[in-house]
């Protein structure tokens, strides 16, 4: 009964992050791996920030997101008395809170939140549904691949194919950061093939199976992914307005030869010069 409980309340935190912005662009990220042949570059965008915050109001969120960074610290280290599983999903609850935020995380940007994941999958490592969540949070809006994939590996690490059918989520989403953001063209055909392997036996297998396969094999045969991490670090960088991840899209894109280009107001674009 109660582990029914369980699954039923984390089906629900999860079902209600789909219809959110944290499941939207999720689901971008992975639309855009099963289109990736047909990537286009992403035009410009403004974006729209709220209104001038008092001084006040930026001060307080400040100091709400350093107290938060501390209590998040402690919880690192804190005795679990056997109650992991609790304290994962009160700090997914907490999270949910904070990502959702607006105002304060156009102050103080979305810096915790690989300390929430960090939680979460240290006292939780096989909840395996989390992990295409922290892969947005931390790579996509954080701007932080490399950490996002250390933080996936222990989702690896603990799950098997044989216990946990969902497993397989896993794999695939550690292929998707390797292969859009770090250009981890070996690791991501790797990610892809245990993908395969994990759900092949699953309801989902005669589908997804052949999907994950085929990408694996597109990566063997054009290895050159410069313009799908073009596409995913433009993303990033028009879909925040935080100045770290925006500093850290920009420095990926400049690294893959774009040429930057500003309009007359300042804004910024980018253009991917042909391949020769």
């Amino acid at each position: 009964m109660e582990a029914k409980i369980e699954q039923f309340s984390r089906n629900k935190w999860l079902s209600l992050l789909v219809n959110g912005v944290i499941g939207t662009a999720a689901l971008a990220s992975v639309i855009a791996m099963q289109s990736i042949e047909q990537l286009g570059g992403m035009p410009p965008a403004s974006v729209q920030g709220p209104g001038p915050l008092s001084a006040m109001s930026a001060a307080s969120f400040k100091q709400a997101a350093q107290q938060e960074g501390r209590r998040l610290k402690m919880l690192k280290t804190v005795p679990s008395f056997g109650f992991d599983n609790l304290i994962s999903d009160w700090t997914f609850l907490k999270f949910l809170e904070y990502f959702g935020d607006d105002e304060a995380r156009d102050v103080t940007g979305y810096n915790l939140s690989e300390d929430y994941f960090d939680i979460i999958t240290r006292r939780d490592p096989k909840w395996a549904d989390i992990y295409l969540f922290l892969s947005t949070a931390v790579s996509f809006y954080q701007g932080k691949p490399e950490t996002a994939v250390k933080l996936i590996e222990r989702g690896t690490n603990a799950l098997s194919r044989q216990t946990h059918p969902q497993a397989w989520i896993v794999w695939r989403t550690k292929g998707i950061d390797e292969l859009l953001l770090l250009g981890d063209i070996p690791e991501s055909i790797r990610s892809h093939e245990m993908a395969a392997e994990w759900v092949e036996k699953t309801p989902d297998g005669p589908k997804l199976a052949p999907i994950f396969r085929a990408t694996a094999d597109y990566l063997r045969r054009d290895p050159d992914s410069v313009q799908v991490r073009f596409n995913a670090w433009s993303t990033v960088y028009y879909q925040t307005t935080d100045k770290l991840v925006r500093q850290r899209a920009k420095q990926a894109l400049v690294k893959l030869g774009v040429q930057v280009q500003k309009d007359k107001d300042g804004k910024e674009s980018f253009i991917l010069p042909p391949r020769k």
